[in-house]
C-alpha cells in the first residue's frame, strides 16, 4: 500500500495543464518518470504476474486468460519460433475484456529471426517508410545496406549523425502481405521503430475497414511503458511494461481503446540487451522452419541497434470476409491508411518531419 500511496502521490503534484484530460496526465507523468523510483511501482510487469498477483501495485487488476491451446499445433508454433501454446502464460485485466497479454512466448533464440526480419527485410521497398516523404526512392532502397557498417563499428555518442536505419520510424507492410491464419487474416503490418527519446501519442486505430478483428502486437528490443485507457480519453489509463518478445491481443470491446507508448525505458544494466536476446538462434532449424539463419554479422548489427531502441510490429486483417475497399471513400474514413498513428511517434531529435493528423481521428 506504501508503495502504491507513493505513486498517486507522485501523480497528484504533477500541474494539471490547461485543458488536460486523465490520459494525458498520466501519458506526461511517465514520459518524465525517473527508472529505478517510485515513478515505476504503478506499472504493471506480466513477466512476473504469476508471483505478484495480489501483492504488488496494479496486480488486483490482473486475471489469468485461458487460451484454445488446439488453435495452433505444436508443429505451426515450432515453425515460426514459439513454444506449444500449452506452455504460454496470458493474461487479462478487470475491466478490459477483449485485451490478452503474453509474456514472452518465443524459444530462446529465435527473436533473433524476428529482428533481422523487421531491420532487414521489411524496411525494404516497395514497403512505405516516414523517410519516402524527404527522400528519393533511390536514397531509401536498401536502409541495411546502407546503415549496416556504421552500425556494426558505431561509438554510441549524442553528437555523432544517426543511420538512416536510425532515423527510421514507420514501416507498412501491404495489404498484399498475407499470412493466412484460422479466423484471423493478416492482411497489413505496421512497424514503429523507437529510439529511447520516442513516445507514440494517444491515439485509437480505427482505420481498418473491419473492427471486429483483433490487432496483434509484437514488441522486441528495450522495454518500454504502454498505457491502455477507455473509450474517452477523460479515463485514467492502466499502465504496463512490454518487454521484448511480448505479445499483446486488443480485440473485442479493448479493439477501439485509447492506448500509447510515453516511454521507452533504457536498459537497468546499462547499454545491453534484455537478456532473453542474450541465447543465439539455433545452428539447425526445422526444414519448414518459417526462421531464417542469423549471420553473426548480422546480429551485430541488430544489437548495435537495439541497445538504444525497440521495435514494434502491429498486424492486422484489414476487411471482413467477402468485403472490398469502396470505390469511392466515404467523407468520414477520408484518411490516409497507410500513415494513421506514425506521425505520433516522436523523439526529441528526430532529424525528418513528420505529417500532423488529428489524434483523435
Amino acid at each position: 500500500m506504501g508503495k502504491m500511496a507513493a505513486v498517486v502521490g507522485s501523480v497528484a503534484t504533477l500541474a494539471t495543464e490547461p485543458g488536460e484530460d486523465a490520459f494525458r496526465k498520466l501519458f506526461r507523468f511517465y514520459r518524465q518518470s525517473r527508472p529505478g523510483t517510485a515513478d515505476l511501482e504503478g506499472v504493471i510487469d506480466f513477466s512476473a504476474a504469476h508471483e505478484a498477483r495480489g501483492t504488488g501495485p496494479g496486480a488486483q487488476k490482473v486475471v489469468k486468460s485461458q487460451l484454445n491451446v488446439s488453435s495452433v499445433s505444436e508443429h505451426n508454433a515450432y515453425r515460426a519460433g514459439l513454444q506449444p501454446v500449452s506452455k504460454w502464460q496470458a493474461y487479462g485485466l478487470k475491466g478490459y475484456p477483449g485485451f490478452i497479454f503474453i509474456p514472452n512466448p518465443f524459444l530462446p533464440g529465435y527473436q533473433w529471426h524476428w529482428v533481422k526480419q523487421c531491420l532487414k527485410l521489411y524496411s525494404q521497398k516497395p514497403n512505405v517508410c516516414n523517410l519516402d516523404k524527404h527522400m528519393t526512392k533511390e536514397e531509401t532502397q536498401d536502409l541495411w545496406e546502407q546503415s549496416k557498417e556504421f552500425l556494426r563499428y558505431k561509438e554510441v555518442t549524442k553528437r555523432r549523425p544517426r543511420s538512416l536505419l536510425e532515423k527510421l520510424r514507420w514501416v507498412t507492410l501491404g495489404y498484399h502481405y498475407n499470412w493466412d491464419s484460422k479466423g484471423f487474416r493478416a492482411e497489413a503490418g505496421i512497424l514503429n521503430y523507437y529510439r529511447l527519446d520516442s513516445t507514440l501519442g494517444i491515439h485509437v486505430d480505427r482505420s481498418e475497414l473491419d473492427h471486429s478483428k483483433p490487432l496483434l502486437s509484437f514488441s522486441f528490443g528495450q522495454s518500454a511503458i504502454f498505457l491502455l485507457g477507455g473509450l474517452q480519453r477523460d479515463e485514467a489509463p492502466t499502465a504496463m511494461f512490454m518487454h521484448s518478445g511480448d505479445i499483446m491481443i486488443m480485440s473485442g470491446f479493448s479493439r477501439l481503446l485509447n492506448h500509447a507508448v510515453p516511454r521507452v525505458l533504457p536498459n537497468p544494466d546499462g547499454e545491453g540487451l534484455p537478456h532473453c536476446l542474450e541465447a543465439p538462434l539455433p545452428a539447425v532449424l526445422p526444414r519448414d522452419s518459417m526462421i531464417e539463419p542469423c549471420s553473426m554479422e548480422d546480429w551485430q548489427v541488430c544489437a548495435s541497434y537495439l541497445k538504444t531502441a525497440r521495435v514494434n510490429m502491429t498486424v492486422r486483417q484489414v476487411l471482413a470476409t467477402d468485403q472490398n475497399f469502396p470505390l469511392e471513400p466515404i467523407e468520414d474514413k477520408k484518411r490516409d491508411i497507410s500513415t494513421e498513428g506514425f506521425c505520433h511517434l516522436d523523439d526529441q531529435n528526430s532529424q525528418v518531419k513528420r505529417a500532423r493528423i488529428n489524434p483523435d481521428s
